[in-house]
């Protein structure tokens, strides 16, 4: 009996200790298990964490024996099979990999796969997926994969969720063949968007092969009708679908009619891009889905017939709850249609043609009216919505008090109109905003405090306007959501924030430009971690770059421009990159008072795409770490104090604009340049360079459109090669030891020629400002966002010889030319008049002769002339825009000419200038006439003279005829007798030889 009841004591303690077990895994920790993962498993996801980069930490919990304790790991509880891994990456982390390592194969157990969001760099999908039969979920949307898509996910017969979308302005995956989708026979949930399907064979299994489907996405997929169908049996074609997306793919004609089958379930459908006014069924088919709650018809080529005709009557959807008809062509007033619509809440009609006030429609809690042309004020009442876009209209007026009675709104946008007046501070009262825009309007006065008050703000935008005031710590009271501040161009706003404040908010983007920042670099900066947008040009900031700066994360887009900062470059942020890579790697820090040295720091910043350090004070030679940055696209080095020679490691493959101006630069091109596929810019223009100009410039710098090497040493000859660069738009060699013709082909230059046809196309390119110095009116200009309208040809100050090529004249998109201080001869050409856009001709400094052609009155661009010190002659045109030119020293130096505006008119004002020169031409002929009769006239009388000066004296004197005849026969003898003794000498010499 008593080892029973020990026995039973025993059993009792073992299940309670048992039960106490599952109590602490049911309470505890969700990744708690009374086993744990095997070591099989364990070295699995150990050898993947290997094979990626984790610059964010998520893998940081790795660490001790059992991976069912790792975060993104779930384990059974009661085997210690690994059956889910999650690690899915976001803006504030990912991982990075070429590759998905096989090894986790191993996870035979694995139910759940998600690495969606991280960077396999373009990767292909792993074929061993396949053989995770158990997987219910797999999600690879947006990680970087590129390529086909493997037949072998179709092997994963449990699956229900499948996720291999991209992000919507990207490609990279592609199917060949959707028949091993068939294979998926529990699947209900496909995202393929925007996966290229325009080439895959058996698309049509997707609508009949699958009868679990409930979301079916193929957005931008560039599918056709013919994927669409015939179908056999239309009863099959995705009876259980909720979620149809099918927008943006390359539909052209009548809507399927298999869609009039889903009338019982289909609550999401997206048809934009599909031409509706070809489709004659649209209405029909839009009856017949009563389930219907959203619809998409972007970019549809809807306008208000179709939504004023009663076939089209949006009111019969009384179920439709959230529309969108963006990207059409709705114009007029408003549509009444939809204030009859009582069931909806979103409206998006953005990108159309509207016309009047902002509408009042109180269910509504979205409404997007977004780039239209709206007019008059915001109204006092705009109902209880939460999200209110009115973006790129023409509203005007004050922004209503009443806007802060909006008690649920979260996201309003009122930027780019003509709103003026102060902002509101009942905008305090939006407890829920996340997102305020207000830019490019007319806002003036200060900054509410009581936005400060904005517990739950993240974007706040009040740019590009005329606000004024200070903005001080109590603005920022409790904004710690706050992420995106953007101030910029209120040039009489001043921050004016203590020291010591540390912010209750992480930024990831600050822009400040031209605002006032008291002088000194903001030091609250020093604890933002997550900051990658950083403009603070134009900021009046000066002194030395704090050290701390050196200790921030890698900035993305950093921008200290315009400023007057100072000392070295050594503090420049070398932290690690902090979160995800962005696409706009860019460092501007142009116009300061930097000095030294170019920092080899910047050599870390490999992702650097766009580098300007223009116009500072650097000195010595450029580091040759410079050589590490492959992914430059810009390198602006001008106006500094840079020498040496160009080196070679400069030609970095993918730049398309080098502009090393205005340097200490000296030697020969290196030929690496010629290397550069995609330059666009070359500026090396007042330098100390020499030797001639490279063969290769025009025949392998293909995308060359400016090409500047003023103010150099060059010599030998404007190289032919400079003919083949058709996209040339400035061509600029002034100031150099050039020598030689001006090539005729230079006429051939296709950008500048504007005959309708040939037109260049850029390489891809930054959307930011570039700008281009160029000497035109006889002045310094430099061009900003206009630069590549600006058409400009110098070759002014060398040494050119012979005529101006009348090819030249074709060149009709020149707005300068430039042929002054050279050699050039001959007569100006008539054809000038073809250079129809020219706004600035100097050709000063020559020896040109003739007239100047009448139809340079035809130039009515023309508002800069110089034609001075040449040998023209005539009456200066006259007529059109040449009468507006009244600078009498655009014509000095030219000693035969005449007319208006020189001071020596002495000929009849009356008189055309092609009479006068028909008339000159005739005197001239006429006096050429008479010199050849008077030459002639000359010889005669020569020759009467000296024969008759010396017949008539011997027939008068004869004593003198008598001397004359003895003085020739003396003459005569002794000539004989030389002669005969000249031949008996030679005679004996032969015969004693």
């Amino acid at each position: 009996m008593g080892n029973r009841r020990g026995l039973g004591l025993h059993l009792i303690f073992v299940c309670g200790f048992l039960f106490a077990g599952a109590t602490y895994t049911c309470l505890g920790d969700g990744n708690t298990s009374l086993a744990v993962c095997s070591e099989e498993e364990r070295l699995a996801v150990l050898n993947f964490k290997d094979s990626v980069e984790d610059r964010s930490g998520m893998l940081s919990s790795w660490i001790g024996n059992d991976c069912c304790l790792w975060e993104g790991i779930h384990c059974d509880t009661v085997t210690g099979d690994v059956e889910s891994l999650h690690l899915m990456g976001n803006d504030e982390g990912y991982l990075v990999g070429y590759e998905v390592m096989s090894s986790l194969a191993e996870l035979r157990h694995l139910k759940s796969l998600d690495l969606s969001g991280n960077d396999f760099q373009g990767s292909r999908i792993p074929k061993f997926i396949g053989s995770l039969k158990q997987l219910t979920h797999l999600n690879l949307s947006q990680a970087g994969f590129q390529g086909i898509i493997p037949h072998h996910i179709g092997n994963l017969s449990n699956l229900k969720v499948l996720d291999l979308s991209l992000s919507k302005r990207t490609w990279g995956l592609m199917v060949d063949d959707m028949a091993w989708t068939s294979g998926l026979s529990l699947l209900e949930h496909l995202d393929l968007s925007p996966v290229y399907l325009g080439e895959a064979q058996n698309s049509d299994v997707l609508f009949y092969m699958i009868p679990s489907l409930k979301v079916l996405n193929l957005w931008g997929c560039r599918l056709f009708e013919a994927d669409l169908g015939p179908f056999l049996n239309l009863s099959r074609i995705l009876p259980n679908i909720k979620h149809l997306d099918l927008g943006f793919n390359s539909f052209n004609g009548p809507l399927p009619g298999f869609l009039q089958n889903m009338s019982s379930t289909l609550t999401f459908l997206d048809l934009s891009n599909f031409n509706l006014s070809r489709s004659w069924n649209f209405a029909n088919l839009l009856s017949k889905i009563p389930s219907l709650s959203e619809l998409h018809l972007s970019s549809c080529g809807l306008d208000k017939t179709h939504l004023s005709s009663p076939r089209y009557n949006f009111s019969t959807l009384s179920n439709i709850r959230h529309l969108v008809l963006s990207q059409n062509s709705i114009e007029g007033p408003f549509p009444s249609v939809f204030t009859n619509m009582s069931s909806l809440r979103v409206l998006v009609l953005s990108g159309n043609m509207l016309n009047s006030s902002v509408p009042i429609i109180p269910n509504l809690i979205d409404l997007d009216l977004s780039f239209n042309q709206l007019t008059g004020p915001i109204p006092a009442y705009l109902g209880n919505l939460s999200k209110l876009d009115i973006s790129f209209n023409q509203l005007n007026g004050s922004i209503p008090e009443s806007i802060g009675n909006l008690a649920t709104l979260t996201y309003l946008d009122l930027s780019s109109n003509w709103l003026t007046g102060p902002i509101p501070a009942s905008l305090g009262r939006l407890i829920s905003l996340q997102l305020v825009r207000a830019s490019s309007n007319l806002l003036n006065g200060t900054i509410p405090v009581s936005i400060g008050q904005l517990a739950k703000l993240q974007y706040l935008d009040f740019s590009n306007n005329s606000l004024e005031g200070v903005v001080s710590e109590a603005h920022f009271a409790n904004l710690s959501m706050l992420k995106y501040l953007d101030t910029s161009s209120n040039t009489k706003l001043r921050y004016n924030i203590s020291r010591d404040w540390i912010p209750p908010f992480q930024l990831v983007s600050l822009l400040l430009r031209s605002c006032n920042i008291a002088n000194r670099f903001p030091h609250w900066l020093r604890n933002q971690r997550n900051l990658y947008l950083l403009d603070l040009s134009n900021t009046t900031i000066s002194g030395h770059l704090p050290t701390w700066l050196r200790k921030m994360p890698i900035i993305g887009y950093f921008d200290l421009s315009h400023n007057k900062l100072n000392g070295p470059l050594i503090n420049l942020p070398n932290g690690e990159t902090y979160g995800r890579n962005y696409s706009f790697p860019i460092l501007f820090l142009e116009n300061n008072f930097f000095n030294d040295s170019i920092p080899r720091s910047l050599c870390r910043r490999t992702d650097l795409e766009y580098l300007d350090l223009s116009r500072n004070r650097l000195t010595g030679q450029v580091p040759k770490c410079l050589e590490n940055l492959q992914q430059l696209r810009t390198m602006i080095f001008s106006s500094n104090q840079l020498s040496g020679v160009i080196p070679s490691f400069m030609a970095l493959n993918s730049l398309e604009r080098l502009k090393l101006n205005d340097n200490k630069f000296i030697g020969e091109l290196p030929r690496e340049l010629g290397n550069l596929r995609v330059l666009s810019i070359l500026d090396l223009g007042n330098n100390k360079l020499s030797g001639n100009i490279p063969e290769w410039f025009g025949a392998t710098l293909s995308y060359m459109r400016v090409l500047r090497l003023h103010k150099n040493n060059f010599t030998g000859r404007i190289p032919q090669c400079l003919c083949k660069a058709y996209k040339l738009h400035v061509l600029d060699v002034a100031h150099n030891n050039l020598k030689g013709h001006i090539p005729r082909c230079l006429g051939e230059l296709n950008a500048m020629v504007n005959d309708g046809g040939y037109r260049y196309s850029a390489p891809p390119s930054f959307d930011v400002d570039e700008n281009v110095d160029q000497v035109i009116k006889g002045v310094d200009l430099e061009y900003t966002k206009t630069w590549d309208m600006v058409f400009n040809m110098d070759l002014s100050s060398n040494q050119l010889v012979g005529e101006i090529p009348v090819e030249l004249t074709a060149l009709s998109m020149l707005v300068g030319l430039n042929l002054s201080n050279n050699h050039l001869s001959g007569h100006i050409p008539d054809t000038i008049g073809n250079m129809t856009e020219l706004n600035s001709l100097d050709l000063s400094g020559n020896e040109l002769t003739g007239v100047i052609p009448p139809s340079m009155a035809d130039l009515t661009f023309l508002s800069r002339l110089n034609l001075s010190h040449n040998n023209l002659s005539g009456r200066i045109p006259t007529g059109r825009q040449l009468q507006t030119l009244i600078d009498p020293s655009i014509y000095e130096g030219n000693k035969d000419l005449r007319g208006p505006p020189l001071p020596n008119n002495c000929s009849n004002p009356g008189e055309h200038p092609t009479t006068v020169t028909t008339s000159k031409k005739k005197r001239k002929a006429a006096e050429e006439q008479i010199n050849v009769w008077l030459l002639y006239a000359d010889i005669i009388c020569g020759f009467a003279t000296g024969f008759w000066g010396v017949i008539g004296v011997l027939l008068f004197k004869k004593q003198w005829t008598k001397k004359l005849f003895k003085l020739s026969e003396d003459m005569m003898e002794n000539i004989y007798v030389a002669v005969m003794v000249r031949v008996a000498t030679i005679k004996r010499g032969r015969e004693a030889a």
